[in-house]
């Protein structure tokens, strides 16, 4: 049998590699952090050359509750040699795929303790400690961390319809080269359907027509603004998580474009695309716009795709070749968790959260189960976001080291 860990953590994502970065400080905390994928990869589907982060490269796994960490961004930068490169080069916002290689740096630097290729499958509670079971091997703790991430989210009308010609917009690398010459529906109106869009229109292998679909009246920018920007602070959180539960869910609506809007540079970008496109190429046909539009249903032709739509009240149809649901992600937990499950108190289908991010289960108060990246009800649009990644895991990683850890 395994040793006795302080806790074991179910994914190694920036959220539980920012908690083994932060706990490596701490020598008598004992933590193991596991990944089925065989490396890093930050949403792998959608790293696209020139997809940027929405946030300050300063809010890595560290940088905000430990400048000194030897696990920050500019240090990953400074270790790789291109620390002056970078700041002569003055990026307007840090390129995804090199944040991707910091997590991996971060990941090679913290060793054993994260551990890739182990599929988590089932985790059991014994009266004294967690019982994890792997791919490789069974693990015991006294502390559980979910932050396995969420899943894609499909629409209702379209669950079942995904395949090779329809898909969600995680796994859009994958299928990007085959796209070439044919016609190809984006449906979601955020920064993910706006990156692919842009990626589909400026590639040299371009598709025969890009319709871009929105439910949101039109294509709307992220709201940036100083004051706006002032929900991702700690106290923004712990604000949010007093307030009762019905304003909670008011606010989260008020909220939505905070966190769920387009980058302005990359719209005034694609509106500059739209045109060059339509008035000095010549070709208005490559590109059709339709905010304000749902998806209604899909249906299969001789020569295709249809798909339906519907915009106040009246309906409309896009012919197509793929549909790329660039739909967003809905927190779920774990199938892992199996019986465990069972045992947490939910409201409205949600688990009640504590202010250090434990669940209220029925299990002992000294064996605490965290959800990482799993709580955007409980503490509002920041908890899906990097912004605060650093300050969740340090709430966690205290709340382990006071209830048992060392």
């Amino acid at each position: 049998m395994s040793e006795l860990l302080d806790y074991l953590a179910v994914g190694a994502g920036p959220a539980n590699l920012s908690l083994a970065a932060q706990a490596e400080a701490h020598p008598g905390t004992t933590g193991l952090h596991l990944d089925r994928r065989e490396r890093p990869a930050w949403h792998p589907g959608l790293l696209l050359p020139d997809a940027t982060l929405q946030n300050s490269p300063f809010k890595d796994l560290v940088t905000p509750v430990d400048p000194t960490s030897r696990f920050s961004f500019l240090a990953f930068l400074a270790a790789k040699g291109r620390f002056y490169q970078f700041l002569t080069a003055r990026f307007p916002a840090v390129h995804r795929a090199e944040f991707n290689q910091y997590l991996g740096w971060v990941a090679d630097q913290l060793g054993d303790t994260v551990r890739y290729d182990h599929d988590v499958t089932e985790v059991r509670f014994h009266g004294d400690h967690f019982e994890t079971e792997t791919s490789r091997g069974t693990f015991r703790s006294r502390h559980l961390v979910l932050g396995a991430g969420p899943q894609p989210y499909l629409p209702p009308v379209l669950e079942g319809a995904t395949g090779p010609a329809v898909f969600h917009s995680s796994e859009f690398v994958q299928h990007a080269e085959a796209l070439a010459g044919r016609r190809v529906a984006v449906v979601g109106g955020g920064q993910s359907g706006a990156e692919i869009v842009r990626h589909l229109l400026v590639g040299q292998a371009r598709p025969e027509q890009v319709t871009w679909v929105s439910r949101r009246p039109g294509f709307l920018p992220l709201d940036e603004s100083a004051f706006t920007n002032d929900l991702y602070l700690p106290e923004a959180a712990q604000d949010f998580f007093g307030r009762p539960r019905e304003q909670r869910a008011a606010l989260l609506a008020e909220q939505k474009y905070a966190s769920d809007g387009v980058n302005e540079g990359l719209l005034a970008e694609l509106y500059r695309i739209v045109y060059l496109t339509s008035h000095v190429e010549g070709r208005p046909e490559l590109i059709r716009l339709l905010p304000g539009h749902e998806v209604a249903g899909l249906a299969e032709r001789a020569d295709g795709l249809r798909l339906e739509l519907k915009s106040d009240g009246a309906e409309t149809a896009v012919d197509c070749d793929a549909v790329v649901l660039a739909t967003g992600y809905v927190q779920q937990l774990p199938q892992c968790l199996g019986a465990l499950t069972g045992r947490l108190r939910l409201e409205d289908g949600l688990p009640v959260v504590r202010e250090d991010y434990s669940v209220e289960w029925d299990g002992p108060d000294g064996h605490r189960i965290y959800l990482q990246n799993g709580a955007r009800h409980a503490f509002g649009i920041t908890d899906p976001n990097l912004g605060l990644l650093a300050w969740r895991s340090r709430v966690i990683l205290d709340s382990i080291r006071t209830n048992g850890g060392s």
